[in-house]
């Protein structure tokens, strides 16, 4: 299996090499198929003996180990330095290698950027994803925000968007960023926790900072527990500019919109995770690309002229603030596709560096003032983490020319031939390139008129900080809102202090009346008796995830787990394992051990059976999105003597998941499992499917005899596939939770 895994790999790199991979080429080494005797020292000899460190002895007794021993020196040496500085933000992360395509030249109204108006162009990029808070040691599915880093790998240099899945974030002004980052890390007396945003000094601060109430909407909402990277948005958060050939400037925001749908896990899923598979974003990630399911992502940017800057009633440089879509519309002018994973994950993913300042001709800043302190902050970081030559690195590197004067420093890869290396020189060597020859500037076409004195304040709109968050709040659907009161509750309860947690529902009581008195009263805080600020009622389109379901219903790379045991239905199973991978998802089979189990008319351990890809210990309904149970009479009364299959069931049934059954696996559920105010098929042989809260039975399966009929998602009266998927492709029946059916069920 490794191999045909293997080969699958190879043939897929032959396809999706860009001109950065083809770059990177030049540094990748790979030790199975080199021509290479064996290990070597960093100096070039071959080493006899990479076991025993050179000592004095006799050959019979243990005696002193020499210093003299260079190899073993340069060995540890080497070991001892490996580590370099961890990120401090967003240290946790994966990444993947892609292509950037624009539709056509749509933007060109807005900007001279190549990389934005020419469709003959195919731009490398590479995309980090990261969580913020804990170290590269903690759990993916923790409650926070995720890093949505892009690095475009342009014919006119680099450009970086160092976004997040989140449009708006904590703080207006980069100076209270190393107070907001000292606040979310653990607290320094005792370095707890680690990883989570749920204690004293976290909502001490943003309970002082009301600026970060929008914000905090977002992050406590499902937003903050995705389902997966690529079922995330990314957003470029701060306001840049773009530039056109006209010397026109307009301000702009950058969105990406995932194929798949933007989807989260439920709490109390994300929770287990954390414990049962704490590399599950990364993992999946992987698996869709080594699957051919390569994520993509709609890139979208609202654009607004610079005669439009002060029309609104917030100020659109501040960066906890949304820009409306009903007042400033997406345009979706490209696709983003990650079609490649990492040959090494230190040399790639960890040592991949960013800079909001790292932008083309025709993208610009704007006077945004955290964009503005990010310019600073993240060149300054990388020379802290990597040195001053840190965009010499494969990974950083660009794939044009990069001729300059810079010379020396810690690590410099590059080597300059000749005399000079200053301008202005008497051979007019590497001159300043002109505008119209690619240079880059931003006024060479206008000039930006600023009037002021100096002073610290802010503008008079970035003193409002609760009408954004009345608007997330208002426009989310009603489990979104559950969900969000319900993290709020979790959250603050682990404030052990009674001045945090009572101080911030009265926060909530700006943003919402009942909100605030729902929490309050789970918490133990400070009950409100009116609203400190009416809620405007407002709502806005694609703020609900619910807003963003796939263009047509799908289940690409969905995890399906087929629950088995002796005496399953074998042909059943087949052509289920077969209509999902027509659909492009993934089946998995769950048995009692791992290894062969055998079909109904096959002897156990000596008649054919079927490998089981894991055990029902091994893995749980957590890492699936969905469950099917086939019929067969004497699988299904061993799996209604299994408290963990039935822990599964009812599990992925509090997680609002879909749930299939056929026959007598129909039977297992109605008796063993006892699922509430679910209605099941109960004629054993009928091919008629029965569809209730997301749980989908049915008598009696037969696969259809047309291929063409194999796989389809929709409502259908006697296909089974067909309802099941239409089910799963929902992501979630939430209509399950909100009718209090999750609660009344032990998960």
């Amino acid at each position: 299996m490794s191999r045909i895994i293997q080969a699958v790999k190879e043939t897929a790199a032959g396809v999706t090499n860009t001109a950065k991979i083809v770059d990177l080429q030049r540094n990748i080494i790979d030790p199975e198929s080199t021509s290479a005797k064996g290990q070597n020292t960093d100096f070039g000899v071959y080493m006899s003996d990479v076991d025993n460190w050179l000592k004095a002895t006799d050959g019979k007794t243990t005696g002193p180990s020499l210093l003299e021993d260079h190899i073993a020196r340069e060995k540890v040496s080497r070991f001892d330095h490996e580590r370099i500085p961890e990120r401090i933000v967003h240290a946790r992360g994966t990444g993947a290698h892609g292509y950037f395509k624009v539709y056509d030249d749509r933007a060109k109204k807005y900007t001279h950027a190549k990389v934005l108006t020419d469709p003959s162009r195919e731009t490398p990029i590479f995309v980090r994803f990261s969580t913020v808070q804990g170290p590269r040691g903690s759990a993916d599915t923790v409650r926070d925000v995720r890093g949505f880093a892009v690095k475009f790998y342009t014919e006119e240099g680099n450009w970086d968007i160092v976004g997040n899945n989140m449009p708006v974030f904590f703080i207006q002004d980069a100076i209270k960023f190393p107070d907001f980052v000292h606040a979310v890390k653990p607290e320094p007396h005792n370095e707890v926790p680690t990883g989570q945003s749920a204690h004293n000094n976290f909502w001490d601060y943003v309970g002082l900072q009301p600026e970060a109430s929008h914000m905090i909407m977002w992050v406590m909402s499902d937003r903050g527990i995705p389902r997966s990277y690529r079922m995330m948005q990314g957003f470029g958060v701060n306001t840049y500019t773009l530039h056109n050939d006209k010397g026109e400037r307009h301000f702009v925001k950058f969105i990406w919109t995932p194929e798949l749908g933007v989807h989260s896990f439920v709490w109390d899923e994300a929770l287990k995770l954390c414990g049962q598979d704490p590399d599950f974003h990364r993992k999946d990630l992987a698996e869709a690309i080594e699957n051919g399911a390569y994520p993509k992502w709609k890139f979208g940017i609202q654009v607004l002229p610079e005669s439009r800057e002060h029309e609104f009633d917030f100020d659109i440089l501040d960066a906890t603030k949304v820009w409306p879509v009903d007042l400033v519309p997406i345009e979706y002018i490209g696709e983003m596709v990650l079609n490649r994973t990492v040959d090494e994950y230190f040399p790639e993913v960890e040592q991949v560096a960013f800079c909001t300042s790292h932008v083309v001709p025709g993208i610009g800043s704007s006077d945004d003032p955290l964009l503005l302190g990010r310019n600073f902050s993240y060149f300054d970081t990388q020379i802290s983490r990597l040195g001053i030559n840190w965009q010499e690195l494969p990974i950083n590197r660009p794939i044009c020319p990069v001729l300059n004067n810079h010379r020396d420093g810690k690590s410099r890869h590059k080597i300059t031939k000749g005399s000079i290396n200053y301008w202005p020189n008497r051979k007019g060597v590497l001159p300043p390139v002109p505008l119209e020859q690619g240079g880059y500037t931003e006024y060479a076409l206008y000039a930006q008129k600023v009037n002021g004195v100096k002073q610290r304040v802010r503008g008079e709109k970035f003193k409002e900080h609760y009408n954004h968050a009345q608007l997330f709040y208002n426009s989310l659907a009603p489990h979104e809102k559950a969900h969000l009161k319900n993290a709020i509750g979790f959250e603050l309860d682990h404030c052990d202090d009674p001045v945090v947690y009572q101080h911030y529902t009265k926060i909530l009581n700006n943003v919402d009346f009942n909100l605030a008195k729902e929490v309050a009263i789970t918490v133990g805080g400070t009950i409100p008796d009116a609203p400190a600020r009416q809620n405007h009622g407002r709502t806005c389109t694609m703020l609900s995830q619910t807003d963003f379901p796939p263009e047509k219903p799908t289940v690409k790379s969905r995890r399906i787990a087929i629950l088995v045991a002796d005496g399953f239905n074998g042909p059943e199973v087949l052509a289920i394992r077969a209509a999902f991978k027509a659909g492009g998802a993934t089946t998995w089979l769950i048995g009692p051990r791992r290894g062969e189990v055998y079909p109904a008319g096959q002897k156990v351990g000596k008649g054919k059976g079927m490998m089981a890809d894991h055990h029902f210990e091994g893995q749980r309904s957590t890492m699936f999105d969905a469950l099917i149970i086939p019929s067969g009479a004497e699988h299904a009364a061993t799996l209604a003597k299994e408290g963990r299959t039935v822990h599964w069931v009812r599990e992925a049934f509090g997680h609002c998941k879909a749930i299939g059954a056929i026959g007598e696996g129909v039977a297992f559920i109605r008796d063993a499992v006892a699922l509430p105010g679910v209605e099941l098929q109960s004629t054993p042989n009928s091919d008629s499917v029965v569809s209730s809260y997301g749980v989908v039975t049915v008598g009696k399966y037969d696969a259809p005899s047309s291929p063409g009929d194999l796989f389809k998602i929709a409502k259908s009266a006697t296909n089974f596939i067909s309802n099941f998927a239409l089910e799963v492709s929902k992501h979630r029946c939430y209509e399950r939770e909100l009718d209090g059916l999750t609660s009344r069920v032990a998960y």
